[in-house]
């Protein structure tokens, strides 16, 4: 048996029973995977694929156990890897942080500049993307962190630990008759064109679920990525901006009002997802710590190792 062939099952299943996907991702030749697939399941003397003709289409119940514990193989590897090179390098090496536009932008700076001055050796790269490809990034081992406020916690394979909550807010042009309403209210923001986050982004569940409540459909004609992108449109006069309360600035967001909306919506939570069983390096420590001092390494080592429940921690 050889870890290879262990890479070659997880990999098969992972791009959905797709040999050829997983004989490119491996760098390697799609009868090669086949092959060494082959020879794994007699030297087990267990079929883990179910077959249709030549093409895989699904796991068998023994192949189940297999992958788990090929899985588990493999990460417990990673980890013998990770520690080779922490020890060999120091305090050198890479950190891929994969976080959303909200969270890089106006959550991470003081947490990065930190880092680079206490781990100058260290080349640390910020990926943005959706909630959905942070979670895959961080699934697959081709991101070391994850930060976002959506997803992170309803993906197998990842832990996930809470960082901080956080609330919505109204923003408007100060002449925009929103901005006089007293109370502000569901029913008031539906009068209006809505600018807000694209659906899988940044609570934008938390919106929907408010305005659905209250049999409420709000007209939303514009939806992006990110905060900045709203607040150039709201700016524009196209609309009225919902945007996480953390990314507005009176003081450099002139030409906007905001209006607390906490009474609305419901508060989201900011999270930070590694994965599971993968034990972070010493500086990746540091980095989460930096960016939630409550998370220290007994919080994040106890979650991987399953000893406690990640929602037993609290905000």
């Amino acid at each position: 048996m050889k870890l290879q062939q262990l890479r070659y099952i997880v990999e098969v299943v992972r791009r959905g029973m797709n040999v050829s996907e997983a004989a490119e991702v491996l760098y390697t030749s799609q009868p090669g995977v086949s092959k060494q697939i082959r020879l794994l399941e007699e030297e087990l003397g267990v079929m883990i694929f179910e077959r249709s003709g030549k093409r895989f289409i699904g796991v068998t119940e023994q192949g189940r156990a297999v992958l788990d514990r090929a899985e588990n193989i493999l990460r417990e590897a990673e980890n013998l890897v990770r520690l080779g090179k922490e020890y060999a390098s120091g305090e050198s090496g890479s950190l891929m942080v994969a976080a959303t536009h909200t969270q890089a932008r106006y959550a991470l700076p003081s947490a990065v500049r930190a880092f680079m001055t206490r781990h100058p050796d260290v080349r640390l790269v910020l990926r943005q993307g959706t909630p959905a490809q942070i979670a895959d990034w961080v699934g697959k081992g081709d991101a070391d962190i994850g930060i976002a406020s959506e997803v992170l916690n309803e993906r197998p394979g990842l832990i996930s630990l809470p960082v901080r909550q956080w609330r919505h807010c109204v923003i408007a042009t100060p002449e925009h008759p929103v901005t006089r309403a007293r109370p502000l209210s569901l029913s008031e923001l539906a009068r209006w064109p809505l600018i807000t986050y694209d659906p899988d982004f940044t609570g934008r569940s938390r919106i929907s679920q408010a305005f659905s409540r209250q049999d409420l459909k709000p007209n939303i004609v514009l939806t992006a990525l990110d905060a900045d992108v709203i607040k150039t449109y709201v700016k524009m006069g196209l609309g009225v901006g919902i945007i996480a309360e953390l990314a507005f600035d009176a003081e450099r967001d002139l030409g906007l009002t905001a209006l607390s909306a906490e009474h609305l919506f419901e508060s989201s939570v900011t999270r930070l997802a590694l994965r599971r069983g993968v034990f972070p390096r010493r500086f990746e420590y540091d980095f989460i710590r930096l960016f939630a001092p409550h998370l220290d390494k007994w919080v994040v080592n106890s979650a991987l190792q399953g000893e406690r429940d990640a929602e037993d921690y609290q905000l």
